[in-house]
């Protein structure tokens, strides 16, 4: 590929609605540190709420700044619910080590968090989409 060629992606971005868990600083053994969440992600009807965990590094810096302000929040135990993109979704087998599910496959799901649209604490809101855009 010369210089003046430029990579060309297909983008397959998630936007929903869900809970923000489990806000860490991944240090791996090798590569670069970063930020990672899960996001329980709601579906079906409001009458039948349903759940979808994706484990997500945080990629974008809006979105990383927004994660690191909610990371008391969510330590706290109170609920963050916030309006997502996440972006490259794709599933991982794993083997549950302990527990009631030892020795059976598991599928974990993963996805990059890029943008959060909005956040709410406690029901009270704390990040709108006109604040992210800025």
């Amino acid at each position: 590929m010369s210089n003046n060629e430029t990579t060309k992606y297909f983008d397959l971005h998630t936007n929903g609605i869900g809970y923000l868990n489990r806000v860490q600083e991944v240090t791996p053994e090798e590569g670069t540190p970063f930020l990672s969440v899960t996001i329980a992600a709601l579906r079906g009807s409001v009458d039948n709420v349903q759940y979808t965990h994706f484990e997500c590094p945080v990629s974008g810096k809006k979105a990383q700044e927004i994660v690191r302000q909610l990371k008391s929040a969510v330590e706290g135990k109170l609920k963050v619910l916030i309006g997502f993109t996440l972006s490259d979704l794709y599933a991982e087998s794993f083997t549950y080590k302990s527990g009631d599910k030892a020795g059976e496959t598991g599928v974990s799901l993963k996805a990059r968090l890029l943008s959060i649209a909005w956040a709410k604490v406690d029901g009270q809101p704390f990040v709108t989409e006109q604040e992210t855009a800025a």
